[in-house]
């Protein structure tokens, strides 16, 4: 799903790092060899259609790396 991000990421938790991320192998391979960790956060974003609301968001990222592959998972709260 596209969608921009209209505020910082809040409430950063780690799901799984190091042997616990299971696109481990990909993420090398598509990205480069890192200590990867699953992420989840919440953020303010605006939908292609044009609705404002607060949404969580999953992503990898490594240090040195950044954040890869942003992914819209739920609206929690629309504006």
């Amino acid at each position: 799903m596209q969608f921009e991000i209209l505020s910082e990421i809040r409430h950063v938790e780690t799901i799984a790092s190091g042997t616990e991320v299971r696109d481990r192998r990909r993420l090398n391979r598509e990205h480069g060899r890192g200590k990867w960790r699953k992420v989840k956060g919440v953020a303010t974003v605006r939908l292609p259609d044009g609705t404002i609301c607060e949404a969580e968001l999953h992503w990898y990222e490594a240090h040195g790396i950044g954040k890869k592959e942003l992914k819209f998972k739920k609206p929690l709260e629309i504006k």
